[in-house]
């Protein structure tokens, strides 16, 4: 077991390791660590805990120290300094004719490299760019090329729940979401329902998928045949998963048919742990197909 700190550098970013050393460190706490890029300025997340070695990467880097007031102030001003980077680096993709996407600029924090983060349909050649911009800023200058959900990561925005977007707010690393999961939780498959600004599957629809299915395993499917408690034979018309409520079509005794409304534990059927039906209707692959290429634009992995 090894004793470390939690250390964030971007808000709702991902948690890296340090060693605390000598410090006496505590969640909230600012502090200057080495990273691979160079030196950095983080916040404490998760103060000192003991973790198993095999889920730290190695070398465990060591905190250089807490961070002073003048820290504090140096890292103010890089924030100011990357508005201006940001600016100058627009101009020049424009002066270069580059079809890329300023995202965001980014200053290590002892100034040993501007880091520009960028989208594009493909791949670019921005080596004469570099050239340019390492002639202005007299650093070591690094173009990164990321995903629209990481764009919109870092720029936020609200969500259609009226919400500022969990993966700026809280939501460290992006967690896969299928088609199957909208299914899943009965919803339309309407693109514009079920995705999110980044015009990629809603994060949130992860949310309730373990609950859906821990729910849905306890229901017939529509269609299923069914006995209700008093004894008549039915047929699945619709099924109420949170409520555990189940609408069959029942035939009565003078061969007429009624629909009723039965709880789910008073139902007979084949048991089975059930996953939902996941085949698509025509216009659900129709919608689905346009769910894709609303997405086509961005290739690349998220990571």
């Amino acid at each position: 077991m090894t004793r470390v700190i939690g250390v964030r550098f971007r808000p709702a970013g991902k948690i890296y390791f340090f060693a605390p050393g000598k410090y006496e460190v505590k969640t909230g706490d600012k502090v200057i660590v080495e990273t691979a890029r160079g030196v950095e300025f983080g916040s404490v997340v998760t103060g000192p805990k003991e973790i198993e070695d095999g889920k730290i990467t190695q070398p465990l880097k060591s905190v250089i120290r807490i961070a002073t007031q003048e820290d504090i102030y140096k890292e103010e001003k890089n924030r100011e300094k990357e508005k201006e980077a940001f600016s100058i680096c627009l101009e020049k993709i424009r002066k270069h004719g580059l079809e890329m996407k300023l995202i965001d600029a980014e200053y290590t924090f002892d100034n040993n490299k501007v880091l520009f983060y960028f989208t594009a349909d493909g791949r670019i050649d921005f080596r004469e760019l570099v050239k340019d911009l390492a002639s202005v800023f007299r650093t070591r200058i690094e173009l990164r090329q990321i995903g629209v959900r990481d764009e919109t990561k870092i720029r936020g925005g609200i969500g259609i729940c009226g919400r500022p977007l969990c993966c700026h707010t809280y939501l460290t690393e992006f967690a896969p979401v299928s088609i199957k999961m909208a299914k899943e939780q009965n919803l339309s498959l309407n693109p514009s329902k079920i995705s999110g600004v980044c015009g990629r599957l809603m994060c949130c629809l992860t949310n309730e998928e373990e609950t859906y299915e821990e729910l849905n395993s306890r229901l017939p499917s529509n269609g299923d045949r069914v006995t209700t408690p008093d004894g008549l034979k039915g047929e699945v018309q619709s099924v109420n998963v949170l409520r555990q409520l189940v609408k069959v079509i029942v035939t009565l005794d003078n061969d007429e048919k009624e629909i009723r409304e039965y709880k789910a534990k008073e139902l007979r059927f084949k048991s089975r742990r059930r996953k939902k039906d996941m085949r698509l209707s025509r216009e659900e692959m129709a919608e689905l197909k346009a769910l894709e290429e609303r997405n086509a634009a961005s290739k690349l992995d998220d990571e």
